[in-house]
């Protein structure tokens, strides 16, 4: 009978661990989702680390599309995405038969991934437009539409088990969950021998943004570093934001976090 009883709460426990995942993304979340599929780490400084790289993945449909629809303030056009839904289309198409691996530089893969993820994102509001928020979607970032080869993640497991392991923390500032309160979406391609200087672009952009308010002696934040702090040297949030802002900050400087906004980011 305690043989059958322990049999029967593994089994229960396990069916627990899957419908958890399926509905919360809880591995994803983990980073232990990512299929296999390589993610280098940065190693010191991105901007020092080689780019030699042996492919050169064709960015220039989505960076044709972002041109076109995304304004400076990264507001996005989403009635002019669904009218190019078939450029897109052949651009994600594209992405899936690029397989990853580890003959590409640090660079190409961050700039690959980051691009899938924000294309994915776009893509998943067309195809559920109109939405005032991506989290009228159900599963948005737990369902498993991202094609890699034969691989399918979703957007979580492509944050949490890939990006986020491959220790650039300014990730956050270029993925964008086409929500008001996230990083804007760049109205250009991320790419591998421009990349260093985009993602400082888009880390400056965001932390001196309305999404945060730095003051000497108190910062009102972004929830994103509070999410996410640990991978801001490793928690040291004051430290992190410094070198971005001429504000002086106190060592003993208090840290509150913003609301944060989750209606679409659609150009008016």
């Amino acid at each position: 009978m305690k043989k059958i009883l322990l049999v029967s709460s593994a089994i229960l426990f396990f069916v627990a661990i899957i419908y958890l995942n399926n509905r919360f993304g809880l591995l994803s979340m983990a980073g232990l989702n990512g299929k296999g599929l390589p993610a280098k780490v940065v190693k010191g400084n991105l901007a020092n680390a080689s780019g030699i790289s042996f492919i050169k993945i064709d960015h220039s449909k989505w960076h044709s599309l972002l041109n076109k629809y995304v304004d400076e303030d990264g507001k996005v056009d989403y009635d002019g995405f669904i009218n190019e839904k078939d450029e897109l289309n052949n651009y994600l198409e594209y992405l899936s038969k690029q397989l990853p691996n580890n003959e590409w530089s640090v660079q190409e893969q961050l700039a690959y991934y980051i691009n899938l993820y924000n294309a994915h994102t776009v893509n998943l509001i067309i195809q559920n437009y109109p939405v005032k928020s991506i989290k009228e979607i159900d599963g948005a970032w737990t369902t498993e539409f991202i094609k890699i080869g034969n691989k399918e993640l979703s957007l979580g497991a492509l944050e949490h088990s890939i990006l986020r392991k491959m220790n650039e923390p300014r990730i956050h500032f270029a993925i964008n969950c086409a929500s008001g309160s996230c990083p804007k979406l760049l109205n250009k391609a991320y790419l591998p021998e421009k990349l260093d200087d985009q993602l400082e672009e888009a880390a400056h952009g965001f932390i001196n943004s309305d999404n945060n308010n730095i003051g000497k002696k108190e910062l009102h934040l972004s929830r994103i570093f509070k999410w996410y702090k640990n991978d801001f040297l490793d928690g040291d949030l004051l430290q992190y934001i410094k070198p971005y802002t001429t504000v002086i900050i106190a060592p003993d400087a208090g840290i509150k976090y913003k609301e944060y906004d989750w209606s679409l980011n659609k150009k008016s």
